[in-house]
């Protein structure tokens, strides 16, 4: 008898002790949950400026070997992308830099959930080559003697509350411009940060250098380019 009621209660402590365990578990998994969250989207934010990089590096070697100046502002019928982006073409941009950019995966940025690469074997040319393979918009007016206009960048913005269309955006500097969630990437993602409270995106100025920006320094950098009207081609 006594070994019956000595094995019933190890029995019974041991199912104690795996939902103790099974509870411990889940409040963990509940702790640690927004860190891994925050954690993912601090390695997508650094891989989107990673190609980011990419694409301003490819501007100015474009630019070195074409007296100093950025495709939009060399004309096509001398090889460059002027009267492309001025409309809008950002695919037709894209092809004339394309012996200068190393691959079509860092024009898509990592959260982009309708982004795509080009399928195996596609290159700038091709027929699927289109507005979905790009995720960052291109600055009409960027050049490389003001260094702080806006080259290239995150797209994923509101201006005065609504999202941007694809084609040619003027946005004046008083206009309200904030980043948000909804055009490329899925609602409550795009670089959220518990820090800031807010969304942020990534941008790359003329000079090439890549910097990560709240509402605030989305506004301001739009005032410290030195144009009343900053034309962006958004694909």
């Amino acid at each position: 008898m006594k070994t019956r009621l000595t094995y019933q209660g190890k029995q019974a402590l041991a199912i104690v002790d795996v939902l103790v365990i099974v509870a411990v578990v889940l409040i963990l998994w509940v702790l640690l949950l927004p860190l891994l969250r925050d954690a993912r989207h601090r390695a997508q934010r650094i891989n989107c400026a990673s190609n980011l990089k990419q694409v301003g590096v490819s501007f100015q070697l474009w630019a070195k070997d074409n007296n100093n100046k950025y495709p939009m502002s060399v004309s096509v019928t001398n090889g460059g992308a002027y009267e492309l982006i001025a409309t809008g073409n950002v695919v037709g941009f894209c092809e004339v830099m394309s012996n200068y950019l190393s691959t079509q995966k860092i024009l898509v940025c990592p959260e982009d959930p309708n982004g795509a690469y080009l399928p195996w074997g596609g290159d700038f040319s091709s027929s699927n080559f289109c507005n979905k393979n790009i995720s960052y918009f291109v600055g009409v007016d960027a050049d490389e003697s003001h260094p702080q206009r806006l080259l290239c960048g995150d797209d994923n913005f509101l201006v005065n509350g609504n999202s941007v269309a694809s084609g040619v955006q003027s946005l004046s500097t008083n206009v309200q411009i904030k980043w948000a969630s909804g055009r490329h990437v899925s609602p409550g993602s795009h670089f959220w940060t518990a820090a800031w409270e807010r969304f942020a995106g990534n941008i790359v100025s003329a000079d090439g250098s890549v910097a990560t920006f709240s509402d605030d320094g989305l506004q301001s950098a739009l005032q410290q380019t030195g144009l009343a009207t900053n034309r962006l081609a958004i694909p």
